[in-house]
């Protein structure tokens, strides 16, 4: 237990959480995507410092569904599960008044998690009485497990993509082919054509 424990700690290290903090322009937007993969808890807190104006915050899909959305998006938190591998879009916009004073760009901070990194291990510690290295063998497990899927999901893409590449393959094969047929016949006609040209014009026999 103790060899799987030094090898899967440092894991954690990988998954650690640093919040994306960017200047929002006046009147302007800005916009962060990610790809993650589908049944994946999202979770995330904001904060617009010295909120001028009206920061809105909308988080869309790739096919331009709204997941999360507010108008007046100062500080807060949001949540959502993923139902398929999809690009996801996080934006905020600054709105203020027409002819309104230019003001400042607003720092906005960002904290994203998803995955085990989403996952709130002290409440189900607390609802399933778990100790503290139950807690962690849990979080490593999750994990883990979520490692591994990464890696089923690669291969998956990997086999998608040689599918693929053998599939063009073959298609640039037959059309070479085609191709070939194409050119001798076309040859041949042009030769057939040419002495029949040549005998009418009575240059061969």
């Amino acid at each position: 237990m103790a060899h799987w424990l030094s090898v899967l700690l440092p894991l954690l290290l990988v998954v650690s959480v640093r919040p994306i903090s960017f200047p929002l322009p006046h009147n302007g937007r800005k916009c962060l995507r990610e790809e993650i993969h589908k049944n994946v808890l999202v979770t995330g807190e904001y904060e617009v410092s010295e909120a001028r104006g009206q920061v809105r915050l909308k988080i869309t899909d790739s096919a331009g569904h709204i997941l999360y959305a507010k108008e007046d998006a100062t500080k807060g938190k949001f949540a959502f599960t993923t139902e398929e591998y999809d690009m996801f879009e996080v934006c905020f916009e600054s709105k203020f008044p027409a002819g309104s004073v230019r003001s400042p760009d607003q720092m906005v901070v960002l904290v994203m998690k998803h995955g085990v990194e989403a996952k709130n291990y002290e409440e189900i510690a607390k609802v399933e009485k778990l100790k503290p290295l139950e807690v962690e063998l849990r979080r490593l497990e999750d994990l883990s497990e979520s490692i591994v899927n990464d890696f089923m999901y690669m291969k998956k893409r990997e086999e998608e993509m040689r599918d693929t590449n053998e599939s063009t393959n073959v298609r640039v094969l037959y059309f070479s082919i085609f191709s070939m047929c194409c050119l001798m016949g076309l040859a041949t006609w042009q030769v057939f054509y040419l002495r029949r040209f040549f005998k009418a014009k009575k240059l061969i026999e």
